[in-house]
């Protein structure tokens, strides 16, 4: 049996412990049917069954929802946060972005903040305009937009042109 041939090169394969385990595991053989085995790939589903047990959602209109229901908060905010395509997109955003008086906000480092209306992780862009509206803003800005980055600006901001 397999627990003696373990046991053999341990020293414990003499007398009644041997007896002991050679007892159970012959109750284990005789207990397992032969044909009771499972075949490999018994238990699989193809990936056609596995699709059909998920929920069929078009992306396309769980995105409309989530834009809709983001659209109740102010733009900018971390529950609506302004959709962009990367890095190169938030900084070209933020570059096309103007202050009440037409000047350009003032920008200190940017950081991770939380985990926007989207799903995904916002960056947080502290803009400041100093006397001419809106003032300091914390922008938040989701990253991860290639196909619906924003045209429009948050409240108090204009977007310049490209």
């Amino acid at each position: 049996m397999i627990a003696a041939f373990l046991l053999r090169g341990s020293g414990l394969a003499h007398g009644p412990m041997l007896a002991r385990l050679q007892i159970p595991a012959a109750i284990l053989a005789l207990a397992a049917p032969a044909g009771a085995a499972e075949k490999p790939g018994d238990r699989s589903i193809t990936p056609g069954q596995m699709l059909g047990q998920m929920a069929p959602v078009d992306p396309r209109a769980e995105n409309e929802a989530i834009a809709a229901a983001a659209a109740r908060h102010p733009l900018g905010s971390a529950e609506n946060p302004v959709r962009v395509a990367g890095p190169a997109g938030a900084r070209d955003y933020v570059s096309r972005l103007r202050c009440g008086d037409g000047s350009r906000p003032a920008q200190a480092p940017h950081a991770p903040g939380a985990v926007g209306a989207y799903g995904s992780i916002t960056e947080i862009y502290p803009l400041d305009c100093g006397a001419a509206a809106p003032g300091r803003v914390a922008l938040a800005l989701d990253l991860y937009h290639e196909e619906d980055a924003e045209t429009r600006a948050p409240s108090g901001f204009t977007l310049d042109r490209r």
